[in-house]
């Protein structure tokens, strides 16, 4: 069951049960415990307490250099958390859980000497697929997503909006139940940015799975995200959670423009500016 959209805003004294599950009925997708990080003395997560609901968008956003990007390797398995528990699905062995998350990085990553449909069909491929049968797999989603007729473009012939599109096919043909998404647009300028939004959030309609999104933008997080978890300066905690008032699939123009997303960002921006 999808969360309530409506919901009000929660202060940050009551962030910790509202994410420990009383909200969110059944098993997680995510969960996080207790959830601390370090690289030699500098601290950067401080107990950080998560869920994330199956079929659920979570944003996570804050200050640069606060480990939200830490936070994503930790929960994909690409490293071990220096204390606390982390659970993808029923694992919890870093290992277990990197075979159940998709991690999508900032930049695209794509691979300059292989076609745009080769680059999307790695996974596939990863796993055995013939290239033909990899192919066939990846072109249905490149006539759904907008890129029908880019199939054998290099990634230096695609523009940004383009690529990024390309790698998040590769991250959905991976298959797995849980994508990680850190900064996805950050590279892009302005109006390729909203119109990557907009494509993000119909794309996640159609296909559903479980993703946690991490923003540098707040506007981008509200729209995109069924909750949205506020980090503090290093080492991070939540400091707040907000509900996006943002119907999924509502044209991006009309939803950020709206009395309640405004009052929603304007309150995101004043928990990170307390903490300063």
């Amino acid at each position: 069951m999808q969360p309530t959209r409506e919901a009000p805003v929660v202060e940050p004294r009551h962030v910790e049960g509202a994410v420990r599950g009383d909200r969110l009925p059944g098993r997680a997708a995510v969960e996080a415990r207790e959830l601390s990080h370090r690289f030699g003395e500098l601290r950067v997560l401080d107990r950080l307490e998560l869920e994330l609901a199956t079929g659920e968008v979570l944003g996570i956003v804050g200050p640069s250099g606060c480990g939200k990007s830490t936070l994503l390797e930790l929960i994909a398995g690409l490293a071990r958390a220096s204390s606390g528990r982390i659970r993808v699905d029923h694992a919890l062995e870093p290992e277990a859980r990197l075979g159940l998350c998709a991690y999508m990085p900032q930049r695209d990553l794509l691979l300059p000497w292989l076609s745009a449909i080769d680059n999307a069909a790695l996974a596939p491929r990863n796993r055995g697929a013939s290239r033909a049968a990899a192919r066939a797999e990846a072109s249905p989603l490149f006539e759904r997503f907008g890129l029908a007729g880019f199939e054998a473009s290099r990634a230096a012939e695609l523009s940004g909006g383009m690529r990024q599109r390309v790698a998040f096919l590769r991250t959905l043909l991976a298959g797995k139940p849980v994508l990680l998404l850190d900064e996805p647009f950050a590279s892009l300028d302005a109006i390729t940015r909203a119109e990557m939004q907009e494509w993000l959030a119909d794309a996640l309609a159609v296909e559903r799975r479980s993703v946690v999104l991490v923003s540098h933008d707040i506007e981008e997080a509200l729209y995109l995200a069924d909750r949205v978890l506020i980090l503090s300066r290093r080492p991070a905690r939540i400091l707040a959670e907000l509900h996006s008032p943002s119907p999924r699939r509502r044209p991006r123009a009309e939803a950020v423009t709206s009395a309640a997303f405004t009052a929603a960002r304007e309150r995101a921006l004043a928990v990170l500016a307390e903490d300063r």
